[in-house]
This record gives structure tokens, C-alpha cells and sequence, in this order.
């Protein structure tokens, strides 16, 4: 396969740029060790909680917006039509959801409270070794399946350049270790300012390129139309997009984004309510424009460059006939930032877990400065290479992948991080009984009743999770006050 130099130069300058972020991240990870009085924990795995606005914002977006809405996302809309990109709209309140539900409240109680991560805060909140145990672990096992998306819609698009899946994946994955090690979260959040703005341009360029290259807006419906009919309805083809579970699938990227620990950890990192405002206000509108950018370049897609076999490569395919060579480089990083912007958070999350939550708890309590950072950066990239082993062998469309992901989390998370800041009577038994009930009845479901009366899977978890949490709380309560 020939390498195609016009697609690949710009992909290498932007690799360069992230290199760059990440040496010049590694000075404030040596600074906080020698000078600053932070430690070396809270600098690289929270980033001095020192965001800005812009940064806070582009961090927010660019964690969530990933392979699933760059590859995956548009390969679902290219099959399903424009009833998919309704669908995917749901998620453009990413931040202004995260932030409203979180926002003060969970930055002020984490840094009264010295929590670095969202396992510490549960740890510290419930005082409750199981739940922390079964926080990590959730946090392990979902976000290696979600980061095993990342690595593999990565690779795609390094296929449109003439490389291989192979090659690509360990461009990819060396890139992405080499300045998360270095430069820890406050790397991560910059290059995910870098790659949000690369985002916006390279969405911008793929969609004035497919409506240009189709003959308008119009005749590419009227394509669509003569192709099948139900690819401009709402409902999908063969009524896929049935109306209950559009309606519960706003649960699962809209509201119910505020469990997701990597978005999560985002309210803990920002300077002040200035900040997080401003993050607000810029992070809603250009989450919107990107999604529905991205989803409708793949449904318009069908009518442009028929007869696509494999959905994850519906963008990379369309990139490269319908842009000159030098702006489909430009745009195939766009997508790449969405992925290594995402993936760069999990990856910290996992290491994070491993380290500060299970580690330094109930391992090694008096672990020094210097042998925390050696098994920080260890477990990073032991991690990514573990990752990198799985995703060698992919799948045909990564987003379900993904979207498991996101649901497992979410049923996990959600309820024990939202009624631990809004309820006061809640208590470690009752998130210990939200967390196995939220999980085990997820994994359960998606295997055997994909769409319990007629909702997406994480629905009927998260109403399951939340009647356990309280009714366990209440009974413990009782029986607490009983004694007294």
C-alpha cells in the first residue's frame, strides 16, 4: 500500500504540535514536584485545578466528542439517514449539563474534601471500601472497552493516508502515551483546546466539501429519497429509531453525562465560577455544531459515495474523493484530535484508578512522591500497550463498543456521584447497593433484553440503581438510628 504524502503531512505537523504541548506540560509536572507545594498527584492528575474558561470548555467537549461521533456516529447516519443525526443532537448539552449538575458545588466539596479523582470523592464521601474497590474496577473494565474504540477508529483514519491498520494504531498509540506520561492532565487538557479547534475546522471543510461534491443539499436528499425513502424520515430505516427509545437515549448522552468520570473530573479542575460560566457558554454551541456537523456529513454521505461496505470507514472514505489531497489531511485531524482527545482522559482515568484509588488506599499508604510518579507513568503505559494488544483485532462499527461503554459507566456512576452532593442522608451501603445493581443489571440487559420496553439498555439500570440507593439508605438509616 502507497503511503499518500499530501494526506500524511498535516497529520504529521498536528502530531508534532501534541508532542510539542506535551514537552512543554512536562515543565509544570517538574515544577509542582520541586517548587510550587503542589504534589505530583494533583498536578498530573488534575492540572493544578487551575482550567480556564476556553481550556475548561474545549477539555469538556473534546473529552466527549470522540471516535463514536467522528467514525463511528456518521457510519451509524450513512446506514440509518438524517433520523441518526436528530438522534445524535441530544448530545450538544454536554457541558452545559455537566457543569449545571456538577459545577460548583462538586469542584468546592472535592477541594474541601483533597479529592484528586471521582473515585476519591466517592471514597471520601462514603467511607466505604467496597465502593471504592467497585468503583475502580468499573472504571477499568469500561474504559478499557471504550478506549479500545478510540485506538481502533484511530487507526482508520491513518488508513486513508495508504498505511496500514497496524501502522497507524502504533503511530497512534506511541503519540498518545509519550505526552499523557509527560505531561499528565494539565497535556491532556491542552491538547485538547489544540484539537477541539482542529475539530471545528475539519468538520467546517468536510461538509462544505460533501454538499459541493453531491451537487447541493437538495439533490443529495432527492439521492437519498431514490435510495431508500425512510433515510429522511426520523424513524430510520425499517422504523430502527423507534420514538421510545429516542426519547430514552437523550438519558444516556444527555443527562446522564454528568456520571461519567472523565467528564466528571473536568468540574473538579477549573479555576473559578468565572471559569466554569464561560466553559458553559462556549462549550454548548460548538459541541452542537460538531455533532450535528459530523452526523450529517454521514447521513449526506449515502447520496455522495454509495455502496460503502464498512460504516467506521464512511469518513475516511469520503474525506479523501471529496477533498483535494492537502485539505483531507487537514481534515483527517480533526477526527484524530476527537479520538486522541478522548482517549488521553481515559487513559489518565485508568491510571488514575489503578494508582491513587486502589494502590496508594489499600496497598502502599506511605508510597513517597518519586515511587507514585514511577508507578504513575508505569501503569500509563502498561495500560496503553493492553489496549493497543486488544484493538489489533476490531470490530465492523466501533460505536457500539462505545456506547457500551458509556452506558456502564453511567449506571455505575451516576447516582452514587449526584445524591452524594445533593443528599445528605446518603450513606455507603446505599452506594454500594446503587453500584452493583446500576452495573450488573446493565451487563445483564445488554446481553438478553437489548431494549427493555421498548427504551435504550441504560434506562431501566439507572432506574434500578436509583430505587437501591434509596431504599437501602433507608433501611440502613433506621436501623442506625434504632440502635441509638
Amino acid at each position: 500500500m502507497t503511503i499518500n504524502w499530501q494526506l500524511m503531512l498535516p497529520l504529521i505537523v498536528y502530531l508534532v504540535g501534541v508532542y510539542a504541548i506535551g514537552y512543554y506540560s512536562s515543565a509544570f509536572v517538574a515544577k509542582a514536584r520541586a517548587t510550587s507545594g503542589k504534589t505530583f498527584l494533583e498536578e498530573f492528575f488534575l492540572g493544578s485545578r487551575d482550567l480556564n474558561g476556553f481550556v475548561l470548555a474545549m477539555t469538556l467537549v473534546a473529552t466527549y466528542i470522540s471516535a463514536s461521533s467522528f467514525i463511528g456516529g456518521p457510519g451509524v447516519a450513512y446506514n440509518q439517514g438524517l433520523g441518526w443525526v436528530f438522534l445524535a443532537m441530544s448530545q450538544m448539552p454536554t457541558g452545559y449539563l455537566t457543569l449545571t449538575l456538577l459545577g460548583k458545588r462538586f469542584a468546592i466539596t472535592a477541594r474541601k474534601m483533597e479529592a484528586l479523582t471521582v473515585v476519591d470523592f466517592l471514597k471520601k464521601r462514603y467511607q466505604n471500601d467496597a465502593v471504592v474497590v467497585l468503583a475502580s474496577a468499573s472504571v477499568v473494565l469500561f474504559l478499557l472497552s471504550s478506549m479500545t474504540a478510540q485506538w481502533i477508529g484511530a487507526a482508520r483514519i491513518f488508513q486513508a493516508t495508504g498505511l496500514s491498520y497496524e501502522a497507524g494504531l502504533t503511530i497512534f498509540v506511541l503519540t498518545v502515551l509519550v505526552y499523557v506520561t509527560v505531561g499528565g492532565f494539565r497535556a491532556v487538557a491542552l491538547t485538547d483546546a489544540l484539537q477541539g479547534c482542529v475539530m471545528l475546522v475539519g468538520t467546517l471543510a468536510i461538509f462544505i466539501g460533501t454538499v459541493v461534491a453531491g451537487g447541493g443539499l437538495s439533490n443529495i436528499i432527492q439521492t437519498m429519497y431514490r435510495t431508500n425513502p425512510d433515510l429522511i424520515t426520523p424513524f430510520g430505516v425499517k422504523g430502527y429509531i423507534a420514538v421510545p427509545w429516542v426519547s430514552s437515549f437523550w438519558v444516556l448522552v444527555g443527562l446522564g453525562l454528568a456520571g461519567l468520570p472523565q467528564i466528571a473530573v473536568r468540574a473538579m479542575a477549573y479555576k473559578n465560577s468565572r471559569s466554569m460560566h464561560r466553559a458553559i457558554i462556549i462549550g454548548t454551541p460548538v459541541a452542537g455544531f460538531l455533532m450535528l456537523g459530523m452526523h450529517l456529513v454521514g447521513a449526506l454521505a449515502r447520496g455522495v459515495v454509495p455502496g460503502i461496505k464498512v460504516g467506521d470507514m464512511v469518513v475516511p472514505t469520503l474525506t479523501v474523493q471529496v477533498l483535494p489531497p492537502w485539505l483531507a489531511g487537514v481534515f483527517l485531524a480533526g477526527p484524530l484530535a476527537a479520538i486522541m482527545s478522548t482517549v488521553d482522559s481515559m487513559l489518565l482515568m485508568v491510571s488514575s484508578s489503578i494508582v491513587k484509588d486502589l494502590y496508594l488506599n489499600y496497598i502502599n499508604k506511605r508510597a513517597t512522591d518519586r515511587m507514585v510518579s514511577s508507578l504513575s507513568l508505569a501503569t500509563t503505559a502498561i495500560v496503553g500497550v493492553i489496549v493497543y494488544l486488544t484493538a489489533l483485532k476490531p470490530p465492523s462499527l466501533l460505536v457500539w463498543l462505545n456506547l457500551f461503554a458509556l452506558g456502564g459507566l453511567e449506571a455505575a456512576f451516576f447516582w452514587p456521584i449526584i445524591l452524594g452532593l445533593y443528599w445528605p442522608k446518603a450513606n455507603g451501603a446505599g452506594a454500594l447497593a446503587s453500584l452493583i445493581t446500576g452495573v450488573s443489571t446493565y451487563i445483564v440487559f445488554d446481553r438478553v433484553w437489548n431494549r427493555p420496553f421498548g427504551t435504550h439498555t441504560v434506562v431501566l439500570p439507572l432506574v434500578l440503581a436509583l430505587l437501591a440507593f434509596v431504599l437501602v439508605t433507608s433501611l440502613t438509616t433506621k436501623k442506625q438510628l434504632q440502635k441509638l
